[in-house]
């Protein structure tokens, strides 16, 4: 457990003054520490100290500006409150544009103590929160599924153990769980890590291109294909095939993959020799299997032979303890991304994390994330007030749709393709968006480059 961020180190070489203002702390709640001295204090004090520290200036020996330099070069996020006399103003002000927090000037008020300290509190625990959340997601690092509930932890240990099977898996989830990260860490922890692994988003491709897509074509089989295309199955020979979106498939397609995941060998359209794949098929659905099979938009015979094993991916409701954590991974990423530090997280931001319930999962976090770390506080329109509370719901969602495809479009470097995939499209619907909105994937791939 940590420490709670409750306690103030009161540096101070009188010891009446020290003696009644710990007294005016403890009446209020807080813990403190004192010190006599400013040296006994800097020794005492650590990185991640879980609190702030009220110093005088006019000490004997390493006196209070000192000891700030000295707390500010081991963590500049700490807050240090200067207590000083009348004739130190200006030496104050200039402390506070170096990084104090606060000044007090003799004699101040319990309740001027008391408010300047709860402030630099809070300030302390979001920065500590931050540095805790930042540590924890450098841990985990970028290809694992990050999250510490009971859960995720399952889940991890799940996708390691079937990585060493050599089964076909179906992964079954909602919009945004990370379908796709499972699939690539099943490839990536089993015996085929450095062979191909070959994505295709099922749902993305028009139909009449899907057949050629998926399983190539001869040369002159295909109108206005004059040159022979292996396909994604023969792509993936001695790799693995995720197939995105397994329910978008058009039936016809579903009953030749059939084909292929019994005899592991694909024809190409115009071709009358099979050719040998040796391929693992991880396949993805949004839904239900047994309602897609009701609704006839998958076929029982494929998703029988798919189904050996079947992976679930956990909505983001159902492990909201994560959230701080995906967020801050998020967010140093993009900070990272653009070559700046990442922002400490506000109070609007850890209040909108606590509350939401994230209905487009982890994407929408990832969206969120990105927002915040460019330095705009989208926290949904309940949050806000003034012109915004103005705006129709139908003005509000067509912002908030518009940021998310320019946020995307920023991540993937203009590239619509990974675009489409991210943002789970049909590619004409996309560009009716992009159109409506004014959005160029073009201006993102040179915004990059500046």
């Amino acid at each position: 457990m940590t420490d709670p961020i409750d306690t103030v180190a009161f540096v101070d070489d009188d010891a009446d003054l020290r003696t009644a203002n710990l007294q005016t702390l403890a009446l209020a709640g807080l813990r403190s520490r004192p010190f006599a001295d400013a040296e006994a204090a800097l020794a005492a004090i650590g990185r991640d100290f879980p609190g702030v520290v009220v110093t005088d200036v006019r000490m004997p020996g390493m006196d209070g500006l000192q000891l700030f330099r000295a707390l500010r070069a081991m963590d500049a996020e700490l807050p240090v409150i200067l207590v000083t006399g009348h004739g130190e103003v200006a030496m104050a002000v200039a402390a506070l544009k170096d990084g104090a927090w606060d000044f007090l000037t003799k004699p101040f008020g319990s309740d001027v103590l008391i408010a300047s300290v709860r402030r630099a509190l809070e300030t302390r625990r979001l920065a500590l929160e931050n540095r805790r959340l930042r540590a924890a997601a450098a841990e985990a690092g970028e290809e694992v599924l990050i999250g510490r509930s009971p859960v995720m932890e399952r889940l991890r240990e799940t996708i390691r153990q079937l990585a060493q099977a050599e089964v076909d898996v179906m992964i079954e989830g909602e919009t945004g769980t990370g379908k796709e990260l499972a699939a690539i860490l099943l490839h990536r922890w089993s015996g085929r890590r450095g062979r191909p692994f070959v994505a295709l988003n099922c749902g993305a491709l028009p139909e009449q291109l899907a057949e050629g897509e998926l399983f190539g074509h001869q040369d002159g089989a295909v109108p206005g294909a004059r040159l022979s295309r292996a396909g994604r199955i023969v792509a993936a020979d001695g790799g693995s095939l995720f197939l995105d979106e397994l329910d978008s498939m058009p039936l016809p397609l579903q009953v030749r993959m059939l084909r292929v995941l019994e005899e592991r060998e694909v024809t190409p359209i115009g071709g009358d020799q099979p050719v040998a794949v040796d391929i693992r098929v991880i396949a993805a659905i949004k839904q239900n299997p047994d309602r897609l099979i009701a609704e006839g938009r998958l076929r029982a015979d494929l998703h029988y032979r798919l189904d050996v094993v079947r992976l679930r991916m956990p909505p983001l409701r159902e492990r909201l303890e994560d959230v701080p954590l995906l967020f801050a991974h998020f967010v140093q990423e993009e900070a990272e991304r653009q070559g700046k530090a990442a922002r400490p997280i506000t109070d609007e931001a850890s209040r909108h994390l606590r509350d939401h319930d994230w209905p487009g999962n982890v994407r929408e976090l990832r969206h969120f994330a990105s927002s915040f770390a460019l330095g705009v506080d989208r926290v949904g329109p309940e949050d806000t007030g003034g012109e915004e509370a103005q705006r129709s719901l139908r003005q509000r969602t067509r912002a908030f749709e518009a940021a998310a495809i320019r946020n995307e479009l920023r991540l993937n470097d203009g590239d619509v393709q990974r675009t489409l995939d991210r943002l789970d499209l049909p590619r004409k619907t996309f560009y009716d968006k992009l159109t409506r909105y004014g959005i160029v994937p073009a201006d993102y791939r040179q915004a990059r480059k500046r």
